[in-house]
């Protein structure tokens, strides 16, 4: 990936922060408002094996600083709810020191009901959702970034990104541990500047969540599709992906592997397209173990990346110590180890060994 790509990603990376503790402003007749927050900041120092160089910076980690607002209202039969949360980045200050960029990735209202809930808006995708919001280095920091955002986690090593766009979306009421997710979101031009969707994308998401004799397990499956088209070129692009995972916890211990293959589809970022997206395979796993032990938790990763695509291989393996001090303030220590390889040259694109101390505060 050149930087421009890089660092578009990086602006646009991370997942929702919402905090289960979001302080309640007002609740009254039936009406709240609650805020929630996350702020974080790492010591980065990185040791880039291809240029031979070592670099320090404080950065932010996987997740950029977040402040969000929740409202709902009960009218009856229905509640009406609505989320708005904007991300910020702490590093475009030497770039542009009076321009800080802000990311309204979530602005939506839901309709809750006994039918489930239909949610209107804009909020991160159905596809590779879980595989990201289940990631045990989720408030890490994971493989570099470009310098003026977040880190990638483990974007690009072993799942996509679920772009925040506008959608409709319904869920399923809870069917014993069983939750069904499916919506029709704003497509993404594939085929060329011109191209155009004569359908919106289609993603749903499975998710069931069970106890098996002291194992709780969740798995899930989710996926995208979607048709674009350019009559210039006589272009058709056929976008389709399937996301996929398992997670079982007993006694402090964690294990999970998750997993994706696409085709026609951005393995990475889902966007608008300025050239014709070719039709080729992509495909990426991680694997994760973590021991929870007290207020400690050790977390070991692995995930790789195989893109005809994007032309490149990747793979990120992490070792994180996450310490919470209390239910809102949290350390952590990670290192990890970063390559990537061009897939038509066979040369190394990308080595790098980066050791992040950060503090997490969250309300």
């Amino acid at each position: 990936m050149n930087n421009k790509k890089l660092l578009a990603l990086a602006i646009a990376a991370g997942v929702t922060a919402q905090a289960n503790a979001a302080v309640e402003l007002y609740n009254e007749d039936g009406t709240t408002f609650s805020a929630d927050g996350y702020f974080n900041a790492f010591y980065v120092n990185r040791d880039d094996n291809i240029a031979d160089v070592r670099q320090s910076r404080v950065k932010m980690g996987f997740l950029p600083n977040t402040i969000g607002f929740n409202f709902s209202k009960e009218m009856g039969d229905l509640t009406l709810g609505g989320r708005s949360s904007f991300w910020t980045s702490i590093n475009d200050s030497l770039d542009s020191p009076t321009d800080t960029s802000i990311d309204v990735r979530q602005f939506y209202a839901t309709v809750d009901g006994s039918f489930g809930q239909v949610l209107i808006g804009k909020d991160f995708g159905l596809y590779s959702r879980n595989n990201i919001f289940l990631d045990e280095i989720l408030m890490g920091f994971g493989s570099p970034g470009a310098p003026g955002g977040v880190s990638f986690g483990n974007i690009r090593t072993g799942y996509a990104y679920p772009t925040p766009t506008a959608q409709i979306t319904y869920r399923s009421p809870d069917m014993g541990g069983l939750n069904i997710a499916a919506g029709i979101l704003d497509p993404a031009s594939t085929a060329g500047s011109d191209a155009y969707e004569e359908a919106p994308r289609f993603e749903s998401e499975i998710t069931y969540n069970m106890d098996l004799s002291g194992v709780a397990l969740t798995a899930w499956v989710n996926g995208r599709y979607q048709t674009s088209k350019s009559d210039t070129t006589d272009t058709e692009v056929n976008s389709s992906a399937v996301g996929y995972g398992l997670k079982a916890t007993v006694s402090g211990l964690t294990l999970a592997a998750s997993g994706f293959n696409s085709d026609g589809d951005p393995p990475v970022l889902i966007t608008n397209q300025a050239a014709a997206l070719p039709e080729d395979n992509a495909d990426g796993f991680l694997v994760q173990g973590a021991y929870q032990l007290g207020s400690n938790k050790l977390v070991l990763s692995y995930g790789e990346t195989d893109s005809d695509i994007g032309d490149f291989e990747t793979e990120n393996t992490s070792i994180g110590l996450f310490h919470d001090i209390n239910s809102n303030f949290k350390l952590v220590a990670e290192y990890n180890m970063f390559e990537q390889t061009t897939k038509s040259t066979g040369a190394k694109a990308a080595d790098a060994d980066t050791i992040a101390l950060g503090a997490i505060v969250l309300f």
